[in-house]
């Protein structure tokens, strides 16, 4: 993968478009990327990130916030990448999903994510071909061709040397998660969880069968009444009793057909003497149903008269409810008469109904005469009510009109005073800018004079700590050399106390030893000088980091005091809370720019609406006074005539509603009067066909006919109770000469209760024997179907115990338990595998960095108390040749371990994943630990790199790297243009 070609807009800290051009910058291989704190550095690897797989690297990804926040409305964020991969040249260029200002109104509206990839074809022109412009598809193509997740790629082309340092330092937990990702284990891990579940599933199927046994054989010792003994042989216990319930089970089916056979013969007995004494109780019955009809018979004969009287009454009764109907209507008739003579005061009662009818005739002719005047006193009100609402018509325009001459006296200066209003807030919108820029100026300074004595503070610290690491760094020189001075002067003695007789001599060859020299007192030892000499390169590192600090703390404070000035904290203080309240007022009076253009546009336009609005009230006051003249004079002149025709009511409609109601009560006495005459009439002729009806069915008077009447209920009863007497004596009479009862005697004795007593002792003895043998049948039936089921569990569950302990075995050896002497589950043993390739390919560039010294080495070994090994790694020394944890490791050796182990790493994942080959890597940070001549081996180890083809690009702020590397690109950053970019050649 070789990158060509990076353009960003409105994205991090870059406002603006922003380009870098990568094949420019890999002329030479190896380029700088370098800047202030904050400029956007790591936006450019973001960035770079986020055109490929739509994310950035670690927690910005959480944050979701990608679009610049100072960029304009109506610039878009986009990223444009051009690379090529695997032979193939591409174009990529993504958007993320971010809220813009809306163009109209106010509020935000969602942009959605976008990203599109289009294939530049190897034509001259290098016109672009077909791509895709769906988000899904992009990434597909980009894993593809890459062969990495983002995961991946993050740790493979851009180099976080703090994350790899970790990494070096990690336990293999920690560890083992990074290599997770890196090498896409997960398919192991599926493999270890999978025997883990199966195990689990087997187990339980096993306890399943284990537990089907113990219930089997709990339900057949609950049904057998006995558990077996414990240790003995179940199946032997079974067979037992299987033979014993058969046994039983066939003699109680024999007691039981013999105790049958019995309760049949009592039984018949029993239903023989049962149907004699019925015959018998049957007879003695008729003969004393026939007794007691025969002492009833005068009774009956009664009920008969009775009911015959009551037949024919009858047509009586009919004829005497149309009478009391007659008299009730004559009563009705009275009372009606004497309410309308009562409702007519004034009227002569003794006149006749020809009389009556005369006078309403007259009444009504009168109340005709009135109906035509009626309409127009129905318009007499319309035209008072209208002359009404003309009067007050008028008065609330004449209102209104004087309340419209103020206000248009008073809206020239109304006017004045809003245009005023109006060019103050148009002036406040020209401050605005101003002031907030000056609010964000003294914030900032007031920001950072704050920081004045926090930095002032660490640069002392710094200062000294300087001074106390310069000063053991001394001490630690002047001892080294007291001891090499010490140790060369007892050279001769170690030579001396190695010779021996007739042997040469190391330096002169001479076997003769006249005067070898003796050891002194306080001899130097080479491990002595060795011990001092790692004591004064210690301190040495530690005095290089102490005068860095002190020089970076230095310039943070310098360039602190030079932003303040000489200004103080107070006032500061003091500026920023009065530029504050400005910027507040000046802000509250342009946000009323609006309302009030608003309101004088209102007012302008107020002066024709008001003189509009005078001209049409007074048109309408004048139209209105010219009808209500009209209206009153008409209405006077109709008024002559309706007074003379109202009399002495109120109005017309008045007097004749008082004519209409005398005609009506009149009409309602005529009424009255007819159908009280009618009335007495009927009541006549109905008491003479009561009379004549009485004597026709048979009795002497009415007073005899009505009282022989009798209810409904009573005739039905009577009825009733005689059909049933005669029933009764015919069933007797039918019983008695039955062939069934011939010849039986009523006396006749029959021992019933003897017989019954028998036949009971006999059904319960043959009921206790079924029951006996039903419950020794099922006893038999249960055990039988128990021990089916029992014998087919004990056949499933031996190979089902084999089974699992096979499965068991295997995967304990799988998730580096059991057998498995490493202890190393198989996901370890693969990442093992992996991170011994990584050391490998790792220590061929520590061994060229360190000069030969260090060297990566992988164990496999299990973890102390039997933890999980597979995933150590130390570091040889090749200077004492032994093997030291890489926690020793000083900074910058850590630096050159870690920048290997990342090399390494990406070198073995490429190969892994099967993706492209790496052409451009990023790698960041942790140059300033190294000192001159560890920084010139890294650096021949980056060339190296860059000679095989591929272009680097570091990320540094350590001054020296700008005078190594030529292609240098600087990031700038301000307040007014945001962040940008500058190729340095």
């Amino acid at each position: 993968m070789r990158l060509h070609q990076l353009t960003i807009t409105a994205f991090g800290p870059y406002r603006d478009r922003a380009e870098v051009d990568f094949d420019a910058l890999g002329t030479d291989g190896l380029f700088l990327l370098h800047g202030d704190t904050g400029a956007g550095k790591t936006s450019l690897l973001d960035a770079i990130c986020f055109a490929l797989y739509g994310a950035v690297p670690g927690a910005r990804e959480q944050v979701k916030q990608l679009r610049c926040d100072t960029a304009a409305d109506d610039v878009a964020t986009s990223v444009e990448l051009e690379l090529t991969v695997q032979g193939h040249r591409l174009r990529i260029v993504r958007s993320p999903k971010y809220d813009h200002r809306k163009k109209r109104g106010e509020g935000t509206t969602t942009r959605n994510a976008r990203a599109s990839l289009t294939w530049i074809s190897d034509a001259p022109d290098g016109a672009p071909s077909e791509g895709s412009a769906r988000i899904d598809e992009v990434n597909r193509t980009v894993q593809r061709l890459l062969g990495m997740s983002v995961d991946q790629f993050t740790k493979v082309v851009l180099l976080p040397q703090g994350e790899f340092a970790n990494f070096l330092r990690a336990e293999t937990t920690e560890r083992e998660k990074l290599l997770e990702k890196l090498f896409g284990t997960q398919r192991f891990a599926d493999v270890e969880q999978w025997f883990v579940e199966h195990r689990r599933e087997r187990g339980r199927a096993v306890e399943a069968h284990t537990q089907q046994v113990r219930e089997l054989v709990a339900r057949v010792a609950q049904v057998v009444g006995q558990d077996p003994e414990d240790g003995a042989d179940e199946r032997f216990w079974l067979e037992g009793w299987e033979k014993h319930l058969t046994a039983e089970l066939d003699e109680t089916r024999r007691a039981r057909a013999e105790l049958a056979d019995r309760r049949e013969a009592a039984d018949a007995e029993l239903t023989a003497r049962r149907a004699l004494a019925d015959k018998v109780r049957r007879v003695r019955g008729a003969h004393a149903e026939l007794a007691e009809l025969d002492a009833q018979r005068r009774t009956h004969e009664q009920w008969r008269a009775e009911l015959d009287a009551a037949q024919r009454v009858l047509p009586v009764l009919t004829v005497r409810r149309a009478t009391t109907e007659a008299e009730t209507e004559l009563d009705r008739a009275a009372r009606e008469a004497g309410r309308a003579e009562a409702d007519c005061p004034g009227a002569d009662l003794d006149a006749s109904l020809d009389e009556l009818r005369s006078q309403a005739g007259t009444h009504r002719e009168r109340a005709g005469a009135l109906t035509e005047l009626l309409p127009e006193a129905r318009q007499q009100e319309t035209d008072h009510a209208r002359l009404a609402e003309l009067t007050r018509g008028i008065e609330t325009d004449e209102r209104a009109g004087a309340e419209l001459a103020e206000q248009q006296t008073a809206l020239p200066e109304r006017i004045s005073t809003a245009r005023a209003r109006l060019d103050e807030s148009k002036q406040a919108e020209t401050r605005r800018e101003q002031a907030d820029a000056k609010v964000a100026e003294l914030t900032e300074l007031l920001r950072t004079a704050r920081a004045v004595p926090a930095a002032r503070q660490d640069y002392e610290q710094a200062a000294e700590a300087a001074k106390r690491a310069v000063d053991a760094h001394q001490q630690a020189r002047e001892t080294l050399l007291d001891l090499r001075d010490r140790r060369l002067a007892g050279m001769a003695a170690e030579l001396a106390a190695g010779l021996a007789a007739g042997a040469a001599c190391p330096v002169c060859g001479s076997a003769e030893h006249p005067e070898p020299r003796a050891a002194v007192d306080d001899s130097v030892s080479a491990d002595d000088e060795e011990r001092a000499q790692q004591a004064e390169q210690q301190a040495q590192s530690r005095r290089e980091a102490a005068a860095t600090g002190e020089t970076d703390a230095r310039r943070h404070l310098d360039l602190l005091l030079e932003r303040v000035g000489e200004r103080t904290t107070d006032d500061l203080v003091a500026a920023t809370a009065a530029a504050t309240e400005q910027r507040d007022t000046v802000r509250a009076l342009a946000d009323q720019a609006r309302a009030r253009a608003d309101e004088l546009a209102d007012l302008e336009s107020s002066a024709q609406r008001l003189t509009e609005r005078r001209g049409e009230l007074d048109r309408r006051i004048a139209a209105a006074r010219t009808e209500r003249t009209g209206l009153q004079s008409t209405a006077d002149a109709r008024a002559e005539r309706l007074d003379a025709a109202r009399g002495e009511h109120p109005g017309i409609a008045e007097h004749r509603a008082h004519l209409l109601d005398r005609v009506a009560r009149l009409d309602r006495l005529i009424t009255a009067r007819g159908a009280r005459d009618e009335a007495e009439k009927r009541l006549a002729k109905q008491r003479a066909a009561l009379h004549e009806a009485a004597v026709e069915a048979g009795f002497d008077d009415i007073d005899a006919a009505l009282a022989a009447e009798r209810g409904e209920t009573r005739r039905a009863e009577l009825t009733d109770d005689l059909t049933r007497a005669e029933q009764r004596r015919a069933t007797a009479h039918s019983a008695l000469g039955s062939e069934e009862l011939f010849g039986v005697d009523a006396d006749t004795e029959i021992g019933l209760e003897a017989a019954a007593e028998a036949a009971t002792t006999a059904r319960e003895a043959a009921e206790r024997a079924t029951a006996t043998a039903q419950r020794a049948e099922q006893r038999e039936q249960d055990v039988r179907s128990l021990a089916t089921r029992l014998r087919a569990a004990w056949d499933e569950l031996g190979p089902a115990l084999a089974d699992h302990a096979e499965l068991e075995a295997l995967a304990d050896v799988v998730n580096g338990r059991g057998q498995n002497a490493r202890k190393m589950s198989l996901r370890s043993y693969v990442l093992a595998a992996r991170l011994e390739e990584v050391a490998v390919t790792a220590t061929r560039r520590l061994q060229r960095m360190s000069d030969g010294r260090y060297s990566f080495v992988h164990s496999d070994a299990a973890g102390a108390r039997g933890t999980r090994g597979g995933l150590g790694l130390d570091v040889l020394d090749d200077y004492s040749g032994h093997t030291r944890s890489a926690k020793t490791l000083s900074g910058g050796e850590s630096f050159m371990a870690s920048l290997s182990l990342a090399l390494g790493l990406a070198d073995v994942v490429a190969g892994e994943t099967g993706g492209a080959l790496l052409d451009t890597l990023f790698i960041d940070e942790g140059f300033g630990t190294l000192d001159a001549n560890t920084l010139d081996l890294v650096m021949d180890t980056l060339d190296e790199l860059r000679a095989g083809g591929r272009v680097i690009g570091l990320v540094s702020h350590v001054d020296e790297m700008r005078q190594r590397i030529g292609i240098r690109l600087r990031i700038r950053k301000s307040r007014e243009h945001g962040s940008t970019i500058e190729l340095d050649t």
